[in-house]
């Protein structure tokens, strides 16, 4: 991946989420405060033109400009959340043109791992984790067996899009959704929905 690549990929992950974000919005109307498709729209929309006011030349810078500027543009929990995913996924990465499937893991699990330090939530308590986690797991298998980009990306994705409807008949434990206990039950969480759409995203350039 190089830094082109890279902004492609938001490009992508902000064309999906203007594409799903009434359904985004829906899903939260049903256990959350009913603004996560809004917020991130305005999010990724406010990426992408940053990156395309001032183009980053490395993988690393494009991730974490998009983080700091999801983390001042976007209201709610999901800002610092993805925010914070993106800024620790850049900052994991070298600061070269292009970078390997295997740094990607490991930028892909410092994001995992600001996200799950900040939230404090783990596999099963209905978050973006249950999308997140499964879809790194699913990259780093796929690196191991000498997937190429695509391959792990694909992987990935498939893996994001499986976990964020694994979270429909679970109960919240974290986040506005837990308020709502037994009645959160029946409901695929919008974090992981989106998540999955950013995932989504990455396969489709890659």
């Amino acid at each position: 991946m190089d830094a082109a690549l890279a902004r492609d990929w938001m490009r992508a992950a902000a064309e999906a989420i203007a594409a799903g974000a009434d359904g985004l919005t829906r899903l939260d109307s049903a256990i959350g405060d009913g603004d996560h498709g809004v917020n991130l729209h305005r999010g990724f929309t406010a990426v992408v033109a940053a990156l395309e006011k001032s183009p980053p030349e490395t993988v690393s810078e494009v991730l974490v400009k998009s983080g700091a500027t999801l983390m001042s543009r976007v209201g709610g929990a999901s800002g610092p959340l993805y925010g914070s995913a993106l800024r620790a996924a850049g900052k994991a990465l070298p600061a070269t043109p292009e970078v390997q499937p295997a740094d990607l893991v490991t930028a892909l699990r410092a994001g995992l791992a600001a996200v799950r330090k900040l939230g404090g939530a783990a596999a099963g308590d209905k978050t973006l984790i249950d999308a997140y986690g499964p879809a790194v797991d699913a990259f780093e298998e796929a690196v191991a067996g000498g997937a190429d980009l695509a391959g792990a990306a694909g992987a990935a994705a498939r893996a994001a899009q499986a976990g964020a409807e694994a979270t429909v008949p679970l109960q919240a434990r974290k986040g506005r959704a837990s308020y709502l206990g037994e009645r959160s039950i029946g409901h695929q969480d919008p974090g992981a929905a989106s998540t999955s759409l950013i995932f989504g995203a990455l396969a489709e350039v890659a």
